[in-house]
């Protein structure tokens, strides 16, 4: 796992330094750089850098950037590729010779051999760059499903053209070649969403390379074209339950002992849940006898006061006591006036609420290991979320004639309260929400679910600027890209298709990556490995949603893992909690950050309107919660990357 950088332009060796500095955190244990040639009249090179965190032969021999034997090929390359020792076979029976034991030589082989071709063959988690000093082209690539980032802008002054990519927003801000620009249509899906669908972000000019993405630069052309997608076309009927049971856990526990290879000490995040707790299972089988290191995170009962977060502490003990696992727990106690802007500075982007715990565990886990497993990924593969148990519920009113439909759920949204002073406000927004969105249409009732600032709520927010720069935007046009790739899947496999394209990668998957690396600790997600992603999709979509049953399938393969009390318990998600946080802690900057002066000053949004959401949520007329959140990290981000350099 680490950082890397590189630009094509004028004197690029002159930047390159900063650039890695910015990234430093991604990897503490070696740096390198290297400049080709100038590839032009005007006297452009291509410079690549990298910082190393070492966990597949931790010697020198895999400093990086990494040179092809006939000098051709050039790398810079983080993540991991699983099949590697697989593939180094197969280039050995064709005449290739290794120097090192690294996956860094096997992919750079594999891509002497196969050029682009080479992305199919790989099983892992990766973005990387390759220079070919003959053709003098870039090439850049992104995993299938997202799991490791990339940035990349191109930029013009005067007749010299440049362009600059890396693992995170601040090391191509570092460069100095790309000015401190906010992008209003990433500012409205932001609002939106919470996150910003790629390949936007929230800075002008800086886009993110889409999961199983390939970029090329030649010339001074920048093309980008998919080269992977999953496909729902080929659904196995007529298996039995028992085939797809079998079939999930011979594949997860395949894909969990092959992301279990490292030269370093490697252990396992531990919620309790059924995604976790199988993961652990599995680890104790390929331990040879050795205790697997977990680590888990609670909350104290004082900050559950306001909230919905079920203890999840409680069950990762249970299943710690069943495992005897090497168990390591922290309490969620951060100073979190003083964290939340290290971590927007980590994030590159708002933080959400799950950042900070995500962040603690990493760094409390880090004291000890250098790679962790997750089970980040369960949801979006196997169908774990309540909004897709909520389609089907929602679905039931299908066959009430649409004009009588809306405005039936129109008006209970209408009669519920939108929340009770002192009492939990949740429940009752998501009522709301769930009697608005059922009297849309498929699509849009699902985007309703994931939605906190309305199209109506946004322009209320909004000053009359904003207005008109965001004048006839599309927050959901990403989204129903998606939608329509799939017009003929089952209606889950739909959901499950877009949540993999945006809400996957664009959230979970980048706060996973940034706050495991702002401790130095590479994150391993065996959910997303291709094999169970390519499973599940062949499966029938009642395999993984039967009735409201979540996750079926899944949990019947866990059975033979862990008691049923484990796996058949309540989902209780990975969160943090901002509703004690916000009238304690957080109250001071909110005070100050969101203030009308500050609000003013800004010139985004009314501040009386911000003055509104703010008392009613500390009121408890409405839950608002995930709002002011929203606004306050807003107001952090933009004092990190916007006011200061």
């Amino acid at each position: 796992m680490c950082g890397i950088a590189g630009l094509i332009g004028l004197e690029p060796e002159r930047r390159i330094g900063a650039m890695l500095r910015s990234i430093e955190h991604r990897g503490r244990d070696d740096e390198g750089v290297w400049t080709s040639a100038p590839i032009d009249e005007r006297g452009r090179r291509a410079c690549l850098g990298h910082r190393r965190l070492s966990i597949i032969d931790t010697s020198a021999a895999g400093h990086q950037p990494m040179l092809s034997a006939d000098g051709r090929y050039t790398i810079t390359f983080n993540g991991e590729i699983y099949n590697y020792l697989e593939l180094k076979k197969q280039l050995e029976a064709k005449g290739y010779r290794f120097r090192t034991g690294t996956d860094t030589e096997v992919l750079l082989a594999a891509f002497a051999l196969w050029g682009e071709g080479c992305l199919k063959h790989l099983n892992g988690m990766f973005a990387f760059a390759v220079w070919d000093e003959k053709e003098r082209q870039l090439t850049v690539a992104r995993d299938r499903l997202g799991i490791k980032p990339l940035y990349y802008a191109e930029t013009q002054s005067g007749n010299s053209s440049s362009f600059i990519f890396a693992s995170e927003v601040k090391a191509v801000l570092a460069s100095g070649l790309v000015e401190r620009e906010l992008d209003t249509e990433s500012l409205n899906q932001f609002l939106t969403f919470l996150w910003t669908p790629d390949p936007h972000t929230l800075f002008r000019g800086i886009r993110k390379l889409p999961p199983a993405h390939v970029l090329t630069w030649r010339d001074g052309v920048v093309s980008v074209r998919e080269w992977w997608d999953v496909s729902f076309d080929e659904i196995e009927e007529g298996r039995t339950e028992e085939y797809w049971r079998d079939r999930v856990l011979e594949t997860l526990d395949r894909v969990v002992k092959m992301e279990m290879v490292a030269d370093v000490p490697l252990g396992s995040f531990l919620s309790g849940g059924v995604d976790s707790s199988s993961i652990v299972a599995l680890m104790k089988n390929h331990s040879n006898g050795r205790e697997v290191s977990t680590y888990t995170i609670g909350i104290e009962a004082e900050d559950l006061r306001y909230d919905i977060i079920p203890d999840d502490v409680v069950w990762a003990r249970r299943v710690n006591e069943l495992l005897k696992t090497d168990y390591h727990e922290t309490m969620l106690k951060p100073d979190v006036a003083e964290l939340l802007p290290k971590l927007v500075y980590h994030m590159d982007e708002p933080a959400i609420d799950m950042a900070i715990p995500s962040y603690l565990v990493s760094r409390a886990a880090r004291e000890t290991l250098t790679v962790m497993l997750s089970g980040m990924g369960g949801d979006e593969v196997f169908a774990g979320y309540p909004r897709q148990m909520a389609m089907r519920i929602a679905g039931a009113f299908d066959p009430v004639p649409q004009l009588l439909r809306k405005p039936l759920m129109n008006t209970i949204a209408s009669i519920l309260p939108g929340g009770l002073p002192g009492k939990f406000t949740a429940p009752l927004r998501n009522a709301k929400k769930f009697a608005r969105s059922a009297a849309l249409d498929f699509e849009n009732r699902y985007l309703g679910f994931g939605t906190y600032f309305t199209d109506e709520a946004k322009q209320r927010l909004y000053t009359d600027e904003m207005r008109e720069a965001t004048r006839g935007l599309d927050a959901y046009s990403h989204h129903r890209r998606y939608f329509a790739r799939v017009p003929d899947a089952a209606p889950l496999n739909r959901l499950l298709y877009v949540d993999l394209k945006t809400f996957l990668p664009c959230l979970n998957l980048t706060t996973t990556d940034k706050t495991s690396m702002a401790a130095n600790l590479e994150v391993r997600v065996p959910f997303l490995n291709v094999e169970l992603v390519e499973l599940a999709a062949r499966m029938p979509a009642e395999m993984k949603l039967r009735g409201l049953k979540r996750k079926y399938i899944l949990k019947r393969a866990a059975e033979k893992l862990l008691p049923r009390e484990v796996v058949w318990r309540k989902k209780a998600g990975f969160g943090a909690p901002i509703r004690s946080w916000l009238r304690g802690p957080l109250m001071p900057l909110i005070k100050d950050l969101l203030s009308a002066e500050q609000v003013k000053r800004r010139g985004l949004f009314r501040p009386r309107e911000v003055e509104r959401i703010i008392a009613a949520n500390l009121s408890g007329r409405e839950d608002f919660n995930l709002q002011v959140f929203q606004l306050l990290t807003l107001e952090l981000w933009q004092r990190a990357f916007m006011d200061s350099n």
